[in-house]
């Protein structure tokens, strides 16, 4: 009997059989399921609702914002929002002409990014590509330092850069004068609630001319600094001079 327990207790237990390649690759399928469903439950709601950033691939903000620019956007600029809805939960600032604003066009719903350059109960006029508003018109001078021009295109043909003064701030706006565009209209009076857009450059931008006033609701966020930039048109080589560049 004991030579039998001491060879019982000497005889090894069978080694497991190696997993399988399907089952590696079904464990590992798991832990990278897993690795983004927490990364969309922590990253889902802050992008909804607090902060994102936004891809700009037209030229219709063009000296502000560039195609290839990506902006930062604080999206509880004015309230907080329930993630994933349009539902606010509480609202503790208003916009004002003259921000940066993201927001989804009341003409099919497509996201984008423009000046307001009018609010509730204003009333805005464009006089050859100069804005009046409430009556006054704007100020106008060169340039500004530091700005870059739009680059020349053959079919835009000669474009000019100059400082609009908006609501006690000066910004760059491109004019176009050889594409067609309305730049020219009579006296609009913005309606409660709703909000003038405007694009920084005036000839080549859809924006409230077209699509009409954009009520407060679909205003997402506002930007005021471009995270990170490649440039189109040079193969997407990074535009290191603009990383972090804040916008007026």
């Amino acid at each position: 009997m004991i030579g039998k327990w001491k060879r019982k207790k000497s005889e090894k237990a069978p080694e497991p059989e190696p997993a399988t390649r399907a089952g590696r690759m079904w464990k590992s399928f798991k832990g990278w399921v897993w690795a983004f469903a927490l990364a969309f439950a922590i990253l889902g709601p802050i992008r909804s609702s607090a902060v994102d950033w936004n891809d700009v691939p037209t030229g219709s903000m063009e000296p502000t914002i560039l195609p290839g620019d990506r902006i930062f956007v604080n999206k509880m600029a004015y309230g907080l929002r329930l993630p994933f809805t349009k539902v606010w939960l509480a609202e503790w600032g208003e916009p004002r002409p003259g921000d940066i604003v993201t927001f989804f066009s009341p003409k099919g719903g497509t996201r984008l990014v423009k000046r307001i350059v009018a609010g509730p109960g204003d009333k805005v006029e464009l006089r050859d590509n100069h804005l009046y508003v409430n009556g006054s018109p704007l100020q106008y001078g060169p340039a500004p330092s530091g700005v870059d021009a739009a680059p020349v295109d053959p079919k835009y043909g000669e474009q000019a850069v100059m400082t609009e003064y908006l609501a006690g701030r000066a910004h760059a706006v491109t004019v176009t004068p050889r594409v067609p565009s309305i730049r020219t209209f009579a006296e609009v009076v913005v309606p409660p609630g709703q909000y003038f857009m405007m694009g920084d450059n005036r000839d080549v931008s859809q924006d409230s001319r077209f699509i009409g006033c954009v009520p407060r609701g679909l205003i997402t966020g506002r930007s005021g600094m471009v995270a990170l930039s490649v440039d189109p048109r040079r193969y997407y080589l990074p535009r290191l001079e603009r990383f972090f560049r804040s916008m007026h």
